[in-house]
C-alpha cells in the first residue's frame, strides 16, 4: 500500500519501516525453506522447473474455470452443476 499524502511523514515512514521489516522476515523464511529443500536433495533447477509448471497449471485451470463459467451462464445453470457432466471433482 502506498502512503497517503494526508498522513504525517512520521507515520508513513513508520509504515514503510514495518513493511521493510516484514519483507526481510519473509525473505529469511523463504531462504530457510530453500535451504531445507536443498538439504533434502532438490536442485535449484528442479525447484524452478516445478514452480514454472505450477504457474502453467494454474493458468490452464483458470482458463478452464472461465470456460465452465461461460458455459454455465449460457445454459442457465451453476458451474457446480456442470462438474459431473465433465467428470470433474469439486476439489479440481
Amino acid at each position: 500500500p502506498s502512503p497517503s499524502s494526508s498522513q504525517p511523514n512520521g507515520s508513513s515512514e513508520e509504515a514503510l519501516q514495518r513493511e521493510i521489516k516484514e519483507l526481510k522476515q519473509k525473505d529469511l523464511i523463504l531462504d530457510q525453506e530453500i535451504a531445507q529443500l536443498l538439504s533434502e536433495g532438490y536442485s535449484l533447477e528442479e525447484l524452478e522447473k516445478h514452480i514454472s509448471l505450477l504457474h502453467e497449471y494454474n493458468e490452464i485451470k483458470d482458463a478452464g474455470q472461465m470456460l465452465l463459467g461461460k458455459l454455465a451462464v449460457i445454459r442457465g445453470v451453476t458451474t457446480k452443476q456442470l462438474y459431473p457432466e465433465y467428470d470433474l471433482e469439486l476439489s479440481d
